[in-house]
């Protein structure tokens, strides 16, 4: 709505500049033929210092010009409003095209000139263009003052018109020449305020957004302190139930286990002197409670396996955290696997696994990274696992859970592992692979 308002004042202040410059040529074209038919150009003559040489011919030439500024302001609408550089050459058009009219008029009338204040106003948007072009044609506004220029150069005015004519008739023109000048004035200022009170309303709107962006943040803050506060309760809490389970598990299993071999054990050294064969009946089966106890105790350890690992193969699964991972954050994380179609043993693929997992973790929560690297290659017997990142590094490499838990699971399998932080943070981790079938 506003800037229709802007619009339909800018057309108004047109077309009342058209009038006014279209009334001034009239007037004198008018009055100097009605003085030429009446014959009193001798008498005309000595009340004025300059006379205009084509007074019909200024009109054409006022009507054609100012036919080219109405051009000037379509062209620039229809077809320039979204490109700064042609809008500039059309308004250094419209300044030349003005100060021609003004020239043609003898500096009579340049209000016009407001006209291509609105129209600088309008249209240039960066402070500095607009400053020059306002510059411009303030500059152009005061030296084409008539009561100025008349100081130095013989200029015809159209006062001397107006006073050709009677008392009653020349009130009439006198105030319809103040009138259309005054009205110019007047709708420019009215553009003016409007035009202000339009930026205001965007400054207090950019405020008003800022204000509501600043307090969605603090909240987004203040949320994420007490999810990172739950989560710290909750892996807490998980860590606490998990160790409860497996203490429980592996306290059975080992309980059970133990109690039997050393009953079986108390009941071999009562009969191994009486009866060998008795004894060694019970070593037997000493030796099936051990088997069954030991293949309890990994039944239980084996629950730790990941979920993914379970369902797919290593390289699937490592893929699928890896997607799961870049769903939930910003960064970027490429794994290249060298080695294809291999199949590991359960608790090297769980190490393998659980390492990558760690190392992605720990480069996002302490490294800041945006970007991991995951390398993963067979170097003789062995399997090469790199994982870098682009994060903050550290300047000392500290032993924390995060490397702790890496290196209980690579020694776990008799591997090696070293840390560097060189333009980022590397895991660099060699496992011996009890080198299983390949896949079908």
């Amino acid at each position: 709505m506003q800037k229709l308002k802007l619009h339909d004042i800018r057309l108004v202040i047109m077309f009342v500049n058209f009038i006014a410059v279209f009334f001034v040529v009239v007037s004198i074209a008018w009055t100097t033929e009605r003085i030429c038919s009446n014959y009193e150009a001798r008498e005309f003559l000595d009340t004025i210092h300059a006379l205009p040489k084509h007074p019909m011919t200024n009109v054409y030439i006022v009507v054609l010009l100012y036919a080219l500024l109405i051009a000037a302001f379509v062209v620039r609408e229809r077809l320039y409003a979204n490109q700064p550089s042609k809008i500039y050459v059309t308004l250094i058009l419209d300044f030349a095209i003005s100060a021609a009219i003004v020239g043609v008029m003898n500096f009579n009338y340049n209000g016009i000139f407001f006209l291509v204040f609105t129209e600088v106003i309008y249209y240039v948007k960066g402070n500095k263009g607009k400053y020059l072009m306002i510059c411009l044609a303030l500059i152009s506004f005061l030296l084409t003052d008539q009561k100025l220029l008349s100081i130095s150069y013989n200029l015809y005015s159209i006062n001397d018109y107006f006073n050709y004519y009677d008392a009653s008739v020349q009130q009439y023109l006198i105030g319809a020449y103040n009138l259309l000048g005054s009205l110019n004035i007047i709708l420019f200022i009215i553009y003016c305020s409007l035009m202000i009170q339009q930026q205001r309303g965007t400054i207090e709107e950019v405020n008003m957004l800022y204000e509501e962006l600043r307090r969605t943040n603090a909240d987004l803050q203040n949320a994420n302190g007490q999810l990172a506060e739950y989560a710290k309760i909750t892996e807490h809490m998980g860590e606490t139930k998990e160790r409860n389970r497996l203490a429980r598990e592996i306290h059975d299993t080992l309980g059970h286990t133990l109690t039997g071999i050393s009953v079986g054990i108390d009941a071999c050294i009562a009969t191994v002197e009486v009866s060998p064969k008795e004894a060694k009946a019970h070593l037997e089966r000493i030796s099936e409670v051990a088997r069954n106890g030991l293949l309890d105790i990994r039944r239980s350890v084996n629950e730790l396996k990941p979920d993914s690992l379970e369902r797919l193969n290593l390289e699937t699964a490592i893929l699928k955290m890896i997607t799961d991972m870049k769903s939930v954050t910003d960064m970027e994380i490429y794994f290249d696997c060298k080695i294809r179609k291999l199949k590991f043993d359960e608790d090297e693929e769980s190490a393998i696994y659980r390492v990558i997992q760690e190392s992605v973790t720990n480069a996002l929560r302490h490294g800041k990274a945006s970007l991991v690297r995951i390398t993963m290659e067979k170097e003789e017997n062995m399997v090469l696992l790199t994982i870098k990142d682009n994060g903050i590094g550290c300047a000392e490499i500290k032993s924390g859970f995060g490397t702790k838990h890496i290196m209980e699971r690579i020694g776990m399998l008799n591997g090696t592992v070293e840390f560097r932080s060189e333009n980022g943070f590397s895991v660099i981790a060699r496992i011996p692979i009890r080198w299983g079938e390949e896949y079908d």
